[in-house]
């Protein structure tokens, strides 16, 4: 128990002889002036006022030199004494223990106690020596008690010997019930208030739920119908950071502070307290000891704090936390009503949570239905790969085996030799087969907007941003994202392009927040990125990170056996568009369609058969094979007349198509043997480590069934 100390006023402080004189009155005036004495009381409904108007009105009926008051809610002895009593310097607080008090003793039997002499009292020892030394010498003690409540006890202190007769103490006994019920009323007015408040907090967190789906606005909100009806300083909410699930201060209504702690803040490393109340869902109650070495707390002059989870479906989704400048002790019942008042918290974080991931999703899927629906219109439609041919096999051996992994893939070729077709095949076949397939022809897009294309922008980053635009690589989270001509990327993009293939992250344009994107990159060129590095017009650490797995697609003219079923196929979709029946291909027009060297490859074969589907009047397919023996005629005259980095480019190819026919030949008379006395190498006079590798470079797979 704790006893404190103040001077009562000038007022209160009445001389015992005028007091004496008044003791004189008749009863009728003293029951009058009592009257008052409620009166007074009652009109004042503030607890922590009531002890002073009671010392001041009742000096005026009862002679006292000192008046104390057990106040059991606070588990404190107040003490006025009057201006003949001796003062304590400097003491504010004594050391006695509650079950050695008069105070107590009153309160827990419920029995008033008169004590005409300290002197001669021995059950209090302790408490009679400090009223010595007050100076005082008879006591009235008397319990505060209504039907309702035990309210404490009033003691009532004077220095003469003997001061209180049986008639004072029945005088004493019904003031004293007066007294009871009218702090009664007045502690009930105040938890009637309190209720009233609590539950108009309760419907405000409803209506905020209801009516605010933004979290930080309605965290906001909510922190601050916390802070007024709680009566504390400062209220913030905490919630964990996506990636390292630390705590992140999301939202604070903290009108008094200093600016230490501020919203977004990410509190330091060593401050775990609040890490602790999230990690193990459990509240924590924090006084100014607790906080000594807390940097932030000191900073603000705080000196008590209340941690509370957000825990809704058994998941810990935050903290909220509760702030005073002073000493506080959170009561039992203010612990229960937060623990409540958290859930309703949780239920809203968790709404407004599960809002923002359905929006994200919707803008999420808007966009990429804006993208498919793009996509389907300038789709070729192919319905499978058509081919048998062993140049094409090769390739489908190749997809097969690196579709499964997440690995880059390049694939280089010719233009119209159906690079995205192959790209497709090794999404379909990946694990990422059911999410999006994004793809970006890199030469389609102006230099300036091909980094917004990639990695999007934020609303106002550049002229014309009207609104967030999502890129294709946050796009193709968990799928797969296909640059066709990635040759043409400019080279000030080619390092972020190089950051999102090694760290997965990224930044939008205008932002400085960082993205993750889990989506695979398929890369397309008919350039020779090996001769670009050695220009210098293609970065070499991007080049070696693209090439971890490259796949050549043959041209049309490597593989002629397959011409007849791609112009069968082709005719079928074009008659079903067209709504033609074309039944017969003449074998000269087929003749003519295998023998030509299409440069334009399947893209060039494709546009000849949709034409001569186009002016089939008939069941038979009129193919011109006139004009395709003038494209024939006219390709040869610009090779002829082709530029020297052309023709060498031509003999590259030329080289690489004898050099693979020669080790396939090699294999397949080794029985795909590579080192050894009757290995591929031997035989081809080469060493071992040099043939794995010209086979790495020309796409030979080591097979015993020869693809």
């Amino acid at each position: 128990m704790s006893l404190d100390f103040g001077q009562m006023t000038a007022q209160a402080a009445i001389p015992s002889r005028v007091v004496e004189s008044r003791s004189q009155e008749l009863p009728g005036a003293r029951y009058e002036s009592l009257i008052r004495l409620a009166g007074a009381i009652r009109a004042h409904r503030d607890p922590e006022k009531l002890f002073k108007i009671l010392v001041r009105e009742l000096g005026q009926v009862v002679q006292f030199d000192a008046i104390a008051q057990f106040d059991e809610s606070a588990n404190k002895v107040y003490w006025h004494l009057g201006q003949f009593c001796n003062h304590p310097a400097g003491e504010s607080e004594g050391d006695l223990a509650k079950e050695e008090t008069l105070a107590w003793w009153v309160h827990l039997h419920q029995q008033p106690l008169v004590i005409p002499s300290v002197d001669g009292e021995t059950r209090f020892p302790r408490m009679m020596a400090k009223l010595r030394e007050f100076g005082i010498q008879s006591i009235c003690a008397l319990p505060l008690t209504t039907v309702h409540r035990r309210l404490g006890s009033l003691l009532i202190a004077s220095g003469s010997a003997n001061a209180y007769a049986e008639d004072e103490v029945r005088f004493l006994s019904l003031m004293v019930n007066q007294i009871a019920l009218a702090m009664d009323d007045a502690m009930n007015f105040q938890a009637s208030q309190r209720a009233q408040e609590r539950l108009e907090l309760l419907l405000d967190l409803t209506n905020s739920v209801i009516s605010n789906l933004d979290l930080r606005d309605l965290l906001r909100a909510i922190a601050a119908s916390i802070r007024r009806v709680m009566q504390c300083d400062g209220v913030g909410v905490a919630l964990p950071e996506p990636d390292s699930q630390r705590l992140r201060l999301y939202a604070l209504d903290f009108p008094g502070g200093k600016g230490a702690i501020r919203e977004g803040l990410l509190p330091p490393d060593d401050d775990r307290s609040a890490a602790l109340v999230f990690r193990t869902g459990q509240p924590m109650r924090m006084d100014s000891q607790d906080l000594s070495s807390d940097q932030l707390a000191l900073a603000e002059g705080v000196k008590s704090i209340f941690h509370l989870p957000l825990i809704s479906r058994n998941r810990t989704l935050g903290v909220l936390t509760l702030g005073h400048l002073v000493e506080k002790t959170f009561s039992d019942e203010e612990v229960r009503f937060l623990t409540q008042i958290a859930k309703q918290v949780a239920i809203a974080v968790e709404n407004s949570v599960a809002y923002g991931q359905i929006a994200e999703l919707r803008d999420h899927l808007a966009q990429e239905k804006l993208y498919l629906e793009d996509e389907i219109r300038s789709e070729l439609n192919f319905e499978e790969i058509i081919g048998k041919s062993d140049a094409l096999r090769r390739v489908l051996a190749q997809v097969e085996t690196v579709a499964p992994t997440d690995s880059t893939v390049l694939i280089y070729g010719e233009t119209g030799t159906g690079k995205e077709l192959i790209a497709r095949a090794v999404h379909n076949l990946s694990t990422r087969g059911s999410n999006a397939f994004v793809k970006l022809n890199c030469a389609a897009i102006p230099t300036g907007l091909l980094e917004s294309e990639l990695f999007g922008h934020e609303k106002g980053a550049f002229t014309g941003a009207i609104a967030q635009r999502t890129g294709r690589f946050e796009l193709a989270h968990r799928g797969t994202v296909f640059l066709d001509e990635i040759g043409e990327i400019p080279l000030e993009v080619q390092p972020k392009l190089l950051r999102v293939l090694q760290e997965r992250e990224f930044e939008r344009l205008g932002s400085s927040r960082t993205q993750r994107s889990d989506a695979r990159l398929i890369a397309a060129t008919n350039r020779d990125l090996s001769a670009m590095v050695e220009l210098q017009k293609f970065r070499s650490d991007l080049y070696y990170r693209l090439n971890v797995f490259p796949i050549r697609v043959p041209a049309l003219r490597e593989r002629p056996e397959d011409i007849p079923l791609l112009v069968r196929h082709f005719v079928q979709q074009f008659s079903r568009r067209t709504n033609r029946n074309i039944e017969t291909i003449p074998s000269e027009a087929m003749n003519a369609l295998v023998r030509y060297s299409w440069p334009g490859n399947i893209r060039e074969l494709q546009n000849v058969v949709e034409r001569a589907v186009i002016v089939s009047t008939g069941p038979v397919l009129k193919v011109p094979v006139d004009d395709l023996v003038v494209r024939a005629r006219a390709a040869d005259a610009q090779a002829e007349e082709a530029s020297p980095i052309d023709t060498a480019r031509n003999m590259r190819g030329m080289l690489e198509d004898t050099e693979r026919k020669q080790i396939l030949g090699a294999l397949e008379q080794t029985r795909w043997i590579v080192a050894g006395p009757n290995g591929a190498a031997k035989l081809l006079g080469m060493k071992r480590s040099t043939l794995q590798s010209r086979m790495q470079k020309l796409g030979i797979r080591i097979s015993r069934s020869g693809n």
